[in-house]
């Protein structure tokens, strides 16, 4: 069976004629995005780079001029592996979704600022980088490989959390056909939680 990620890892390279990609660093394509938009990078608070084409594959030492950003999209990119972030000492948001990342640990560098990381559609299998998040109150991590419990248990060291969305992953799999016990199973392990999978909760769970 072919997964999710190697589907849109073929629709990429499919839009070559020669069935070839090019991918490119975090330097080029802020070069790019600095001469279309005419902003510098080191002074932008949004730096919107997600669906880049060529795609990106790495996130370079070019990311640590960054350092007025609050929101920084890289989404629907290539990217395998989440790195150089220390330098941004303001962000807020963080935009992974559709690339091929299987770890979150590298954002522990951000764990102080971070409000909202979005990252569906990558291969994360465990809740590392993310758990001593100070201010973390939205996670968008649907259509990842999260299959137990206890992993999905670890959330509830956010206290912060409010907004998860989870669908798709292997462990919400299996109570498809029982929507409402799953929002009330998820919603006694994490207190905090206002909304989940796009559904606001009741606040009435006991503690």
């Amino acid at each position: 069976m072919t997964s999710k990620n190697s589907t849109r890892r073929l629709s990429i390279l499919n839009r070559d004629s020669d069935d070839t990609v090019h991918s490119i660093t975090t330097t080029e394509a802020l070069i790019k995005w600095e001469g279309e938009t005419g902003e510098s990078a080191r002074q932008a608070k949004v730096i919107m780079l997600n669906g880049h084409y060529p795609p990106i594959h790495i996130m370079d030492h070019s990311l640590g001029k960054l350092i007025r950003c609050e929101k920084l999209s890289l989404s629907t990119n290539m990217i395998e592996r989440i790195a150089n972030l220390n330098g941004l000492k303001h962000l807020k948001i963080l935009s992974l979704g559709r690339n091929l990342i299987t770890s979150l640990a590298p954002l522990e560098v951000v764990s102080d600022t971070l409000e909202e990381l979005w990252i569906s559609y990558n291969s994360i299998q465990k809740f590392d980088g993310i758990l001593t998040m100070k201010k973390l109150r939205v996670l968008y991590m649907s259509n990842n490989h999260i299959k137990e419990w206890s992993e999905l248990r670890r959330l509830s060291a956010i206290s912060t959390l409010e907004d998860l969305v989870f669908n798709g992953n292997p462990l919400h799999d299996e109570w498809k056909k029982d929507e409402e016990s799953w929002l009330d199973t998820v919603h006694k392990l994490i207190k905090s939680l206002r909304k989940l999978d796009g559904i606001f909760l009741k606040q009435d769970i006991e503690i």
